[in-house]
């Protein structure tokens, strides 16, 4: 499974890590918006994050019992309970991007629910810091993605699995 904040890297290395493992990938949110027939920045606006938050939590928990190969979530699919207890007993990668590097590859859209807003540059920050020891206590592998180009980012997670698979 991958994990990370908005900007990480999350559906660019996906599916490249899929590929270098030789196993399928898979999207949380993409399964989230075909369940609903809706994108996810309607959800939010018209739902709530609760009920965002419960629906993206049903959709992982399917995923984690059919779907065998590389699952990413959304950046904030993390911060549920039952989500972390699911993920228990998986390999997680946590791709750790800093704010400068978050905040110029999201572009603070506002597409992406949770920096709509005021100060999109302030909300970013923290959402980074609020969500950081979720994700660290969640991982089995943290890999910083910051200057880095997403080959070297399958790389370098690849190495870790491959480590951990030893141990």
């Amino acid at each position: 499974m991958i994990a990370g904040p908005p900007g990480s890297g999350k559906s660019t290395v996906g599916p490249l890590l899929a590929e270098h493992l030789g196993v399928p990938f898979r999207d949380s949110d993409d399964d989230i918006v075909a369940r609903a027939g809706r994108v996810i920045a309607d959800i939010f606006a018209e739902d709530g994050e609760p009920a965002f938050r419960a629906l993206e939590e049903e959709v992982i928990a399917e995923a984690l019992a059919e779907h065998h190969g590389v699952l990413s979530v959304g950046g904030g699919a993390v911060l549920t309970e039952g989500t972390q207890k699911r993920l228990d007993g998986h390999p997680v990668v946590f791709l750790n991007v800093g704010f400068a590097a978050g905040v110029h590859r999201v572009g603070l859209s506002t597409a992406r629910p949770l920096l709509a807003g005021v100060n999109p540059r302030a909300t970013y920050r923290a959402l980074l810091e609020a969500r950081l020891p979720v994700y660290r206590s969640i991982a089995t592998i943290e890999v910083t993605t910051d200057h880095r180009a997403p080959a070297e980012i399958v790389e370098a997670i690849a190495r870790e699995l491959a480590l951990e698979e030893t141990q």
